[in-house]
């Protein structure tokens, strides 16, 4: 059974691996992990935090939505979806998907594709703090172009 959690507390990489290798099964030949931080500067303006808003339910949910996308486009054995929430400082994670399966390209494929989809269909709202003042972020245009890419990709696949 995959792991979906939002949580305040963060979350240790070497433990999460573990645990995923513990469920993945005998046939396991690769883990792909990503882990995301909350960065330190954006351009030439320094950040020092950021705020994480979520709608419990739907943001679990639209997390839920996008393993079993990633679970219908490759053969998987485990994911782990870990995402932080709350007041988070420069360079904490802020985000972990970790991903298990039989043979490399399906692991890096389907964690790629899961962080992808993070950035632009997951419930959150982002406060960025700047040293300038507060900002909202919003995906970009290279997040949909990512996420669009993995859209045409699934679409060219089924001609």
């Amino acid at each position: 059974m995959d792991v979906i959690r939002v949580q305040a507390e963060d979350f240790t990489l070497a433990t999460e691996y573990k645990a995923c290798t513990d469920v993945a099964g005998r046939d396991c030949g690769a883990i792909a992990t990503f882990v995301g931080l909350v960065r330190q500067a954006d351009g030439d303006t320094q950040v020092t935090g950021l705020h994480l808003e979520h709608y419990p339910g739907m943001t679990e949910a639209s997390i839920e939505k996008i393993v079993e996308d990633a679970r219908q486009r490759w053969s998987l054995q485990h994911i782990r979806v870990i995402h932080r929430i709350g007041e988070l400082s420069a360079g904490s994670q802020i985000v972990l998907v970790v991903v298990a399966s039989t043979h490399r390209p399906d692991a890096f494929a389907a964690c790629e594709f899961i962080m992808d989809l993070l950035k632009t269909e997951a419930v959150f709202w982002k406060k960025e703090i700047r040293s300038t003042g507060e900002i909202w972020i919003k995906s970009t245009a290279g997040d949909y172009d990512r996420r669009d890419g993995w859209e045409n990709a699934a679409t060219s696949s089924m001609k």
